[in-house]
């Protein structure tokens, strides 16, 4: 599905990447924020051992140097524990100590490697440096000169193992990680319910309008949310239109038809008091006429009928006062006009008017070529109705058939007729997306079988409701 015609893709990829990079930048805030919180509370810490290991060092008349009390924080006394505090001698000079004076007894038997450097009194620097066991430390040292003591100064150092910044901060990534990544996923799923709830609106609309397509309905239902209603309101409006212009059209061409038909009626009656090649000619012109006349009445009848939405009926009722009347016509003859198959669910998507007169020619053109027996069947394939007339006559050559379906040809020129009876029922079938075939009968005579698009669900006028295939829903 491309992204750029589907609202519904454009509304999710919008949300999601919104809400990816909404999370993404308070996620790398969040983490900044506590980085720079957590990195100045270590910070802070080692200055606090540092003020208290100056707080609590003693330097003797002597020039030695003293602890006056041990640091509070139990980790300096327990061996490599990650804090540490080194008290080096500052030679003459501004030279390197060689040999620390004072260690926490968490250094065990080990002293820190400081760098060559030497603070001004009073100042701080800060370094990295191996420890214990080669692991990191981040290392603060300060210079401290006594005002009344001799000899040279002292360096006070102090150190932590990076692991106690690294290990939390891990930590916290790791939480904060999990917690926006839920955050994420729940955002993401109430973007998705939000736009397919929004849209659903527009997919039923979708499925009122390919039911209104093929015929089930003939306008939009409702109720529609505020944004959509007005659209449907419109939608109706021109179905409504369209429907009376459609009609309005059958109307004046039906009555267009009448009224040519009355001139060419008083044209026949007066040629046929006559004699001669005139009325001859007039007599021939006339019947072209009335032919032409009915059989582009009956396209434009149908043409209009399929264009109208909500046109359906009963396939068996139809046939059955088809069959009544043929049965009628052919009593003279002995005729045997048998149903093989028409299930009464079967429902033809389209006028009735336009049903009756397509079987009404096929079952015309049997009656007149049947020696004793014509059989119907009907059923339903792949959403079209099937509908086979057969005759036991003497059937039509393969290579004619074909020419019996255009307009004026027929079979016989000894039997009565117009020659249209194929051809409209061809064009009618046409105009519905169905069509008509000539093929040879199981009774020796000719099929003639007819495809129309099946109705699925239509509300008759007697109020049964037929659901799918046209079957009544079990009680």
């Amino acid at each position: 599905m491309n992204a750029h015609r589907s609202l519904r893709l454009r509304l999710l990829l919008g949300t999601l990447v919104w809400i990816l990079g909404s999370i993404g930048v308070t996620g790398w805030l969040l983490n900044s924020l506590f980085s720079q919180h957590l990195t100045r509370q270590f910070h802070a810490e080692l200055q606090t051992h540092l003020n208290q290991l100056a707080a609590n060092l003693e330097f003797a008349a002597d020039g030695q140097i003293a602890l006056e009390r041990p640091l509070s924080d139990p980790r300096l006394v327990r061996p490599y524990s990650g804090l540490y505090w080194q008290v080096d001698r500052v030679g003459d000079g501004g030279q390197p100590p060689t040999i620390a004076v004072l260690r926490s007894r968490s250094l065990w038997d080990q002293a820190l490697a400081v760098p060559d450097d030497r603070p001004a009194d009073g100042e701080v620097h800060q370094h990295r440096v191996a420890g214990p066991n080669g692991k990191p430390l981040l290392m603060i040292e300060q210079i401290q000169r006594p005002l009344d003591a001799p000899g040279a100064p002292a360096r006070l150092i102090v150190a932590a193992d990076e692991s106690l910044l690294s290990e939390p901060l891990r930590s916290f990534r790791g939480m904060l990680l999990a917690a926006l990544g839920l955050l994420a996923a729940g955002l993401a799923g109430a973007a998705i319910v939000q736009v397919i709830g929004g849209l659903r609106p527009l997919n039923r609309l979708r499925e009122e309008l390919a039911q209104l397509r093929e015929g089930h309905q003939s306008a939009l239902n409702g109720p529609y949310p505020s944004e959509v209603q007005p659209v449907v309101d419109e939608l109706n409006a021109v179905l409504a239109r369209n429907a009376e212009f459609v009609e309005r059209a059958r109307t004046q061409a039906g009555n267009l038809a009448h009224a040519v038909k009355t001139p060419l009626s008083v044209m026949a009656n007066a040629a046929a008091a006559e004699h001669g090649p005139l009325a001859e000619l007039i007599d021939s012109q006339v019947v072209l006429a009335r032919q032409q006349i009915d059989h582009h009445l009956a396209r434009a009848r149908a043409a209009a009928a399929a264009q109208l939405a909500g046109q359906h009926c009963r396939l068996r009722p139809a046939l059955d006062g088809l069959l009544r009347v043929m049965q009628r016509l052919t009593a003279e003859r002995d005729v045997r006009i048998t149903v093989a198959a028409c299930p009464d669910h079967l429902v033809f998507r389209g006028e009735a008017q336009d049903l009756q007169e397509m079987l009404g020619n096929l079952l015309d053109n049997a009656g007149k070529w049947t020696a004793q027996r014509i059989m119907v069947g009907a059923e339903q394939i792949a959403g079209q109705l099937c509908i086979d007339i057969d005759d036991d006559g003497p059937g039509i050559a393969a290579d004619q058939r074909s020419e019996l379906l255009q307009r004026g040809q027929r079979g016989d020129e000894q039997v009565p007729g117009s020659g249209l009876g194929l051809a409209i029922v061809d064009d009618l079938a046409r105009l519905y997306g169905g069509r008509l075939e000539l093929l040879d009968a199981p009774l020796g005579g000719l099929r003639a079988r007819l495809w129309l698009p099946a109705g699925r669900e239509t509300e008759q006028a007697d109020g049964e409701t037929l659901v799918g295939d046209g079957r009544r829903p079990p009680p």
